[in-house]
């Protein structure tokens, strides 16, 4: 009997003593045992930045007690996750882990953020609001969706600034295979003013224009009417540009209030988006830095992020107001927000709450534990067992064919999918809602991760994770570097831990282990397999903690 053909039931009762130690470790720990050096130190929250100083405010009025700091092993693996959606190596933890600089974790928050992968998961981020998605019901097509998806990664990895990405997306025209920002007016489902206004609304100032007046949507339609759509001879291309028809003087209503009139010849677009991005216009920065707490705090400081109204008022008004000052006088410089954000104790807390206020974790007293996002859990799988997911496009050349190598956070079009990224949330790119994106747990998932022959055969083929621990690992964990019995299989532990978990084994966990690869009639690979499955399946491997 395998794993992939057998309930949990039927297995081996010292494999299920394994998978019950590592199941629910996470748990055991949240619920406030004694061990908890994994995940957290005994670091009390300590201020680092004015982020800190603002809440530490909240938290005294509520009588919160904030969570402690967390491990270097949890943070490197956090940050990791949060900020490119990669796993980082076994090499790379225990490298971290053994350097004894006070500011590794700062330096290391700055390495990521030149990394490759930064602007590939943020693109991924940016593609799910955008829309960006080859067939029904988007319809950008192939040739559009890559030149769309190349401009906005592009622009990630250059930093451009925030109010300049906007401005481009907002005032461009041209060929939508020739001019990428113009694909967001393709993107959106409808090219009448009313829906276009409900989009940029939505994406650029994180309201539901559906809440406001039905003057007040009209109003900021007519921003809009110009907007004109025509085809070409080329097959799927399309040019965005202003409808020359347009003669007479438009008098439109800002969302604030104030009016405009808008001569003939004068891009109403441009008018808006000059309005928009003006340093005082706070719709705009607190739209941006909220998305982003929430991306890295796992929800906003106005929930949902997308939702701002007068009635949803923020846990942290002071904080929202401090970041979006920050964003303004560093020229809207994205990374600044990161960096303030990610050195914070407030984000380095641990996931495990000191308190038992109902609103604790609204009001970001730890760090919230969440599912990982599904093209960031298959790519994590991959990385662990050296393996490719294979995808494949039903839409017409030349865009069938996915490369092997293809990174599941990288895939430009929202079209190509597979049966994994479906169960495990990824969005359907039709909306731009941020609750597309759905990171619940359900009984598929967990019978997939379990039982499925396309998880076996990942763990059947991830011979790297057999090769013993990295070769600097000694002072981190002490004698835990060197091998129990069977020639090493203590270092093929703490090579699978660090490469799963991002930390090595407690002294428990290498225990159950030793004894585990004592057992008569289990050998040293079949052992490896049963932990690498066992710690695949853990809450502490599926979520963010």
């Amino acid at each position: 009997m395998t794993r992939n053909t057998c309930p949990v039931a039927a297995f081996d009762i010292k494999t299920i003593y394994i998978a019950t130690l590592v199941l629910t470790t996470l748990a055991v720990v949240a619920a406030g045992a004694v061990n908890t050096h994994p995940f957290e130190t005994d670091k009390p929250f300590r201020r680092q930045n004015k982020i800190d100083t603002i809440v530490m405010k909240t938290f005294k009025a509520e009588d919160i007690q904030p969570a402690d700091r967390c491990s270097d092993s949890v943070f490197i693996r956090r940050a990791y996750l949060d900020l490119i959606g990669t796993l980082p190596t076994a090499e790379e933890v225990d490298n971290f882990l053994q350097n004894p600089r006070s500011d590794k974790r700062k330096t290391l928050v700055n390495v990521l953020l030149k990394r490759d992968e930064f602007a590939k998961y943020r693109s991924l981020k940016w593609c799910d609001l955008l829309r960006v998605k080859a067939e029904f019901p988007i319809n950008l097509w192939p040739d559009a969706v890559q030149a769309y998806h190349r401009w906005i990664k592009q622009s990630i990895a250059e930093n451009m600034p925030y109010d300049q990405f906007v401005s481009e997306l907002l005032t461009s025209s041209g060929s939508n295979f020739h001019v990428p920002q113009v694909n967001f007016y393709r993107a959106i489902q409808g090219k009448d003013a009313s829906t276009i206004a409900k989009v940029v609304a939505l994406n650029f100032m994180g309201v539901r224009l559906e809440n406001w007046s039905k003057k007040k949507q009209e109003d900021l339609a007519k921003f809009f009417t110009q907007v004109s759509f025509k085809g070409t001879a080329e097959w799927k291309e399309e040019i965005v540009s202003l409808d020359p028809t347009f003669d007479k003087p438009i008098r439109a209503v800002f969302p604030d209030g104030k009016s405009v009139t808008i001569q003939p010849g004068t891009d109403p677009r441009k008018v808006f988006a000059d309005w928009l991005i003006k340093t005082d216009n706070e719709w705009f920065s607190r739209n941006i830095v909220n998305r982003i707490w929430s991306w890295l705090m796992g929800r906003g400081m106005i929930h949902p992020t997308d939702d701002i109204r007068p009635d949803n008022k923020p846990v942290h008004p002071e904080l929202l107001a401090y970041l979006s000052q920050e964003l303004v006088e560093s020229n809207y410089d994205l990374k600044h927000i990161y960096r303030l954000i990610l050195n914070s104790s407030t984000y380095q807390q641990s996931s495990i709450c000191r308190t038992n206020h109902p609103d604790a974790e609204a009001l970001f007293a730890c760090y919230p534990v969440r599912q990982l996002d599904a093209e960031v859990l298959i790519d994590a799988l991959c990385l662990i067992s050296n393996t490719n997911e294979k995808y494949s496009s039903p839409i017409p050349e030349p865009f069938t064919f996915i490369p092997e190598n293809q990174r599941s956070i990288d895939l430009a079009d929202g079209s190509i999918t597979s049966q994994f990224l479906e169960m495990f949330g990824r969005p359907s790119r039709d909306t731009g809602f941020e609750s597309e994106r759905t990171n619940k747990p359900t009984d598929a998932q967990r019978r997939h991760m379990l039982n499925s022959s396309h998880i076996q055969s990942k763990i059947d083929r991830s011979w790297r994770l057999r090769s013993g621990t990295p070769q600097n690992a000694k002072s981190a964990r002490g004698n835990r570097g060197t091998p129990f019995s069977r020639g090493g299989s203590g270092r093929i532990v703490n090579k699978i831990y660090l490469s799963v978990l991002s930390r090595y084994p407690t002294d428990s966990e290498l225990k159950v282990m030793e004894d585990y690869y004592k057992s008569d009639g289990i050998s040293p690979g079949n052992a490896a397999s049963d932990l690498m499955w066992a710690l695949i399946n853990s809450k502490e491997f599926l979520y963010r903690h």
